[in-house]
């Protein structure tokens, strides 16, 4: 069940992942983002990339892509309701991002990337 919150300070943010590789038949990688507002999932998408990327970089590049033309979208959208005045600060979006430190492979590292309008 999703479940939101009510809240003063409505601010969109989301998640995104790729791995490299993970279909041990096609060597297809599998990415996937999620958008949260209030609490509760706003947007979500989880599927096989349609290329067959040659590194794990390619297949990120793949995923910031889907997650950007989506977290474009989802702006456009909710600022179209005029329901909701913080959208105007950046859309900040979380990735796991382990090719910055090869020694953490057993934990994730969050980076933040921030959409502007």
């Amino acid at each position: 069940m999703l479940t939101y919150r009510r809240s003063s300070n409505l601010e969109v943010f989301g998640y995104m992942d790729s791995d490299f590789a993970g279909c041990v038949d096609t060597r297809k990688s599998t990415c996937g983002y999620l958008y949260l507002l209030a609490g509760g999932a706003i947007s979500w998408e989880s599927v096989k990339q349609s290329v067959i990327a040659r590194s794990t970089m390619e297949a990120e590049f793949v995923v910031w892509f889907e997650a950007m033309v989506q977290a474009k979208w989802l702006w456009n959208f909710i600022l179209g309701l005029g329901l909701v005045n913080s959208i105007e600060r950046p859309l900040k979006i979380y990735y796991v991002n382990l090719q910055q430190s090869p020694f953490l492979k057993t934990r994730s590292i969050l980076r933040v990337l921030s959409i502007w309008n």
